[in-house]
């Protein structure tokens, strides 16, 4: 399972740089990193970095001739599957197949040692 995002022009690959970033851009490419840490693979294209992608994919290329409204453009295996937006961290694991939940965090407490913490262990 292949998914490439077609994104806007954007001053880096990630949009995630400059001093007005987009809120949604840090948690999507977080998303994307996950993903990928999960074994899938994805591929980012941006407008004016990577311009190659846009013009070789025929369906890409069709929605573009609608309008620049159609980006952030998500295909999954050449299909599209979202378009206009950003997809939520469980969109993205439901294309591919990837099982969600709560997170889970193990904390080991410290022994106590004292101090400004107390009997009761670290602050």
């Amino acid at each position: 399972m292949k998914i490439e995002v077609f994104e806007p022009a954007m001053c880096c690959p990630t949009g995630v740089c400059g001093p007005d970033v987009d809120p949604v851009l840090p948690k999507f490419a977080a998303d994307v990193e996950w993903l990928k840490g999960l074994g899938a693979a994805i591929e980012r294209y941006n407008l004016s970095q990577t311009p190659a992608p846009f013009a070789a994919n025929a369906a890409v290329k069709a929605e573009l001739a609608k309008g620049m409204d159609c980006l952030p453009m998500i295909l999954v295996d050449g299909k599209i599957v979202s378009r206009g937006s950003y997809p939520s961290r469980e969109q993205l694991a439901k294309w591919t197949g990837v099982k969600t939940g709560p997170a889970t965090i193990s904390v080991k407490k410290e022994p106590s040692r004292g101090g400004c913490c107390g009997p009761d262990g670290c602050c």
